[in-house]
């Protein structure tokens, strides 16, 4: 897969692209790519998604602070790597590209630049300057232009809509089963491991707490995770306490990420780690004591071990 951060010297035979966020990269993004492969392997051309860096609503809603990711960058360059794509062209998005009309951008971008074949668009496509470039129009730009649009339909999942919303809000709900099914592959969360106050050694169940690499990260709900961990290229089994810390403000939300390892007691501070959820444990919830606690915890994992089993 070649990557593209801008169009100067893009080049692809008969190019047969896409356009979107694809935030998430769910099973309905991934019905879209899948179409897109198979076209461009009929017309004997080469698949390109075109997509944005940064995500535009941070772009045209600098002040807005709820943006909540389901992928960063680099998880969809690796998820895209996995799906065969020929060509990747993540475009930096500003705002004179926000003020671009969707005729402006169907002529320089996907015309002239790109020299577009066939675009691929999902069955609610909306996309330029006040979203105006819906598919009844982008059809006349097809025809003045002589390229091929096509337009995929919904995948329904159990008489569902995929959506990233709806990932969103299952994610937030700790539905992490439910989240899972829609993605088509098990949510994850990049970070690095910071210092914390070493509790969880005290207790028996020592800890790495977690800073998101991507401030923008949608972050589960609170509660008690089965997790798996990866480390330096291996994977552990673990469970992961999600909680509100107010003074620990880097993560979205002002989440802390704590994750106990099984089986595992190197030094990691400073390093990167990957969380891969399975499904939720418990809620978090209060203690009688320190006692009380530990029983759960031991609980806890237990049911974790079962889950990853």
């Amino acid at each position: 897969m070649k990557i593209h951060y801008d169009l100067d010297h893009f080049k692809a035979r008969k190019p047969i692209v896409t356009i979107g966020t694809f935030d998430g990269l769910h099973k309905g993004h991934q019905l879209v790519v899948s179409q897109l492969k198979e076209l461009a392997k009929t017309m004997e051309g080469e698949s390109v998604i075109f997509t944005f860096y940064p995500h535009p609503r941070v772009v045209t809603s600098p002040n807005e602070s709820n943006l909540r990711l389901l992928t960063t960058k680099e998880e969809k360059i690796s998820l895209f790597e996995k799906m065969g794509i020929d060509h990747l062209v993540i475009f930096p998005f500003t705002k004179a590209f926000a003020e671009l009309s969707y005729s402006e951008f169907v002529k320089t971008i996907l015309v002239e630049k790109m020299n577009t074949k066939c675009l691929v668009v999902g069955y609610d496509h909306r996309f330029g300057k006040n979203r105006e470039g819906g598919y009844d129009y982008l059809q006349q730009c097809a025809d003045k232009y002589n390229f091929e649009v096509i337009r995929t339909d919904a995948l329904s999942v159990e008489a569902d809509k995929v959506s990233s919303t709806k990932i969103r809000e299952a994610l937030e709900k700790g539905n992490i089963v439910k989240a899972n099914h829609y993605l088509g592959y098990n949510f994850t969360l990049h970070g690095t491991v910071v210092n914390g106050e070493r509790l969880g050694r005290k207790l028996g169940f020592p800890t790495a707490n977690i800073v998101a690499s991507d401030k923008y990260k949608i972050i589960p709900g609170y509660g008690v995770y089965a997790v798996y961990a990866e480390v330096e290229r291996l994977t552990y089994k673990g469970m992961l306490n999600i909680g509100m810390r107010p003074t620990f403000n880097k993560n979205a939300d002002n989440r802390s990420i704590e994750v106990n390892i099984f089986d595992f007691s190197e030094d990691i501070y400073g390093k990167e780690i990957t969380l891969i959820f399975i499904e939720k444990i418990r809620d978090e919830q209060k203690f009688a004591g320190i006692e009380a606690l530990v029983a759960q915890l031991h609980e806890d994992k237990v049911s974790a071990l079962k889950i990853l089993e």
